[in-house]
């Protein structure tokens, strides 16, 4: 059974940017020469940012460890910022994330679709130091794992929560580098044959703004370390561009992202190498 797929056209990208940079912090006078659309561009890729978003993602594995079925994923995740009030003086930025998944069975080309465990995280940003001034913002919080998933290779049945951070620096032009460290650890089963879950998940992010809109980023690829002894690691790795602009009014954001997995050890079937295919919805000007 084959997922429908977000149609989305590569847009033809210009190479050949030949630059110099100096790692100083971002002054007021090169933040008022940035486009908006450079401004978003960097925004996109910044965990910490306060911009409400409408990710929408087709992620294919044209191979996999193990198996020779072609897998697909669509993947839905809302972005909403929450303002800070008198007696919580942090920003909150609430990101759940819904997939469902064509998945592979066996080492045959047999598969089959589900939905897959929810995730929700929930970023609490810090006011200190001044973003604006230094280029350097964090926040931490809690993440979940709800059981949705009903096959077992589309969920773990098992309710989980764990801690979560995330960093950026944006101190050199153009730059932006950061980080989104999430650990859920499991502590109540939907199922009585659910095993014990904690899984270190780490997502670096890096993207370099090329002008009037465009960029190029590694910021995709997932880490994963499951702590449980013989349980599976995996290291991949990314590399993607794309585009902010403006159609109708509205701000959009199509990327496209290859991605191969460079490290595994006791995994079992596994993504040899995936491309992504996204859509983004930008809302600048809405905070909950």
């Amino acid at each position: 059974m084959t997922i429908w797929r977000i149609s989305l056209c590569a847009l033809v990208v210009t190479i050949g940017i030949i630059c110099s940079v100096r790692g100083h912090t971002i002054t007021c006078e090169s933040a008022a020469a940035e486009s908006e659309e450079d401004r978003l561009a960097r925004e996109v890729e910044d965990p910490t940012a306060i911009l409400t978003q409408l990710q929408i993602q087709d992620i294919y594995n044209p191979k996999n460890f193990q198996t020779s079925a072609q897998t697909n994923t669509i993947q839905i995740r809302p972005i909403v910022p929450i303002e800070a009030f008198s007696r919580f003086p942090f920003q909150q930025i609430i990101r759940p994330t819904f997939k469902v998944s064509q998945i592979a069975t066996s080492s045959s080309s047999s598969t089959i679709t589900e939905f897959q465990d929810m995730e929700l995280l929930d970023l609490f940003v810090s006011n200190w130091p001044n973003s604006k001034e230094t280029g350097l913002g964090w926040g931490i919080g809690p993440t979940f794992v709800f059981p949705t998933g009903r096959d077992p290779a589309a969920g773990k049945h098992a309710w989980e929560v764990g801690p979560a951070a995330a960093a950026v620096y944006r101190g050199i032009p153009h730059l932006t580098v950061g980080f989104i460290f999430q650990n859920p650890i499991s502590f109540a089963y939907t199922n009585s044959s659910a095993t014990p879950q904690s899984q270190m998940q780490f997502q670096p992010r890096i993207s370099y703004t090329l002008g009037r809109g465009w960029y190029v980023k590694s910021s995709d690829s997932t880490w994963t370390v499951n702590w449980r002894h013989g349980s599976s690691t995996t290291i991949p790795v990314s590399l993607g561009f794309g585009r902010v602009w403006k159609v109708s009014g509205l701000q959009l954001n199509p990327f496209v992202t290859g991605e191969w997995t460079a490290y595994r050890q006791y995994s079992t079937i596994t993504p040899t190498y995936i491309v992504r295919f996204g859509l983004t919805l930008l809302f600048p000007d809405f905070e909950l």
